[in-house]
């Protein structure tokens, strides 16, 4: 081994040696609450743990305009990012186009993947607000909202997604929830 591999092998095997390890290999340590709260805030299909606050269409315009149309273009139609708008009646043609509206299960994912990954340069970013008013906005976009809507935290998981009956559980006998029916 060369002495300069060697030196930096050594180096290495004394941090771990001599940091508080998480595991038994001797590297990391235990999250704190501060830092487990920041992550714990999944959303799901039923829309357990949605934050307050609210968003209409027309703000969700504005915000899409200025954090999402360069990269989903100005409707929603795709470019550097994936189109999030249309296919509806596609899934089972030859060229399927799988968006928001002709794809996705459930509402509340869109607001959880908004809310966590979205702006991509900024990630968690928005306000609870501009997320509801985003997601409003693209379902809008997808004919599955009225312009003049509300989105909330009661609002959001009663909207019933076109492709919501197509989805099927996980029939694998370690998977919990396995059975799912039409209105899974």
């Amino acid at each position: 081994m060369p002495m300069r591999k060697l030196a930096l092998f050594a180096a290495a095997v004394a941090c771990a040696t001599s940091a508080q390890a998480q595991s038994p290999y001797g590297i990391g340590r235990p999250a704190t609450p501060a830092e487990i709260a920041g992550w714990n805030i999944d959303i799901d299909r039923e829309g357990h743990n949605l934050p307050p606050g609210s968003g209409t269409v027309s703000h969700g315009r504005e915000v899409f305009d200025q954090q999402c149309a360069a990269c989903h273009g100005a409707k929603g139609e795709g470019g550097l990012g994936d189109r999030l708008a249309g296919g509806q009646g596609t899934l089972a043609t030859p060229k399927p186009v799988r968006t928001v509206g002709s794809y996705w299960p459930y509402a509340t994912t869109l607001f959880d993947y908004i809310r966590r990954a979205m702006p991509q340069n900024a990630p968690q970013s928005l306000s609870n607000d501009d997320v509801y008013a985003v997601s409003a906005y693209v379902l809008n976009l997808n004919g599955l909202l009225p312009a003049d809507a509300v989105l909330d935290a009661k609002t959001l998981p009663a909207i019933k997604m076109p492709n919501r009956s197509m989805f099927t559980g996980d029939a694998r006998p370690d998977v919990k929830n396995a059975a799912c029916t039409t209105d899974c």
